[in-house]
């Protein structure tokens, strides 16, 4: 019979599944935590517990919250009349980042891929029409990757929000073809929002 790993290494073996984290990195990740268990290990467990405990969908926009609605859409200040539109969480994250975009987001939950399978019924595309209607919203921004679903995604949300009183445009120079949000600088998402287009 195989014996179990131990406790240490089915830790070790949880921190490489996540994303940008390997077996080598995971192995100091953890060794670091250990070591300094009071200082690291027991604050980072107490902050992954209120997490997985609080953390929720925003019922408005999708992003990730500790409330029902999130800050960013309880907040008076910010624009009702924009929506930006992005792929997923990350996106609006990178986004929110340089500070720039004082609207608020719709987060899709992905995009469309005849590939995986991915049909408008499976994003959140319906309640971005929704919403446009319910809050008046006269311009909704694409912010979708510079990729053939992106692209593909955001033309068949113009297609479904051209009869509405709305202006639709996209991001524009400064995201390069294949690039996602998530990986580029605040300057450069700057620049492309600041250039967005008719779509």
């Amino acid at each position: 019979m195989d014996r179990a790993p131990n406790e240490i290494e089915a830790l070790i073996a949880q921190v490489a599944r996540l994303p940008g984290l390997g077996p080598r990195s995971a192995r100091r990740l953890v060794l670091h935590l250990i070591q300094r268990r009071d200082q690291s290990l027991r604050p980072l467990l107490a902050a992954l517990d209120r997490v997985a405990q609080s953390a929720q969908t925003c019922k408005t926009c999708g992003n990730i919250s500790t409330l029902p609605v999130c800050e960013i859409c309880i907040n008076p200040k910010r624009a009702t009349a924009e929506i930006c539109v992005v792929e997923d969480v990350a996106d609006l994250w990178a986004m929110e980042r340089g500070g720039i975009f004082g609207g608020r987001y719709h987060v899709l939950g992905g995009t469309l891929s005849a590939l995986d399978a991915v049909g408008p019924e499976d994003l959140r595309i319906p309640e971005l029409v929704a919403r446009v209607q319910a809050e008046g919203a006269r311009e909704v921004i694409l912010a979708l990757a510079a990729t053939v679903d992106g692209q593909t995604t955001a033309h068949y949300i113009a297609d479904a929000l051209a009869g509405l009183d709305v202006q639709v445009t996209a991001l524009a120079q400064g995201v390069p073809m294949g690039g996602e949000l998530d990986y580029l600088d605040d300057g450069t998402i700057g620049a492309a929002l600041r250039a967005r287009q008719a779509v």
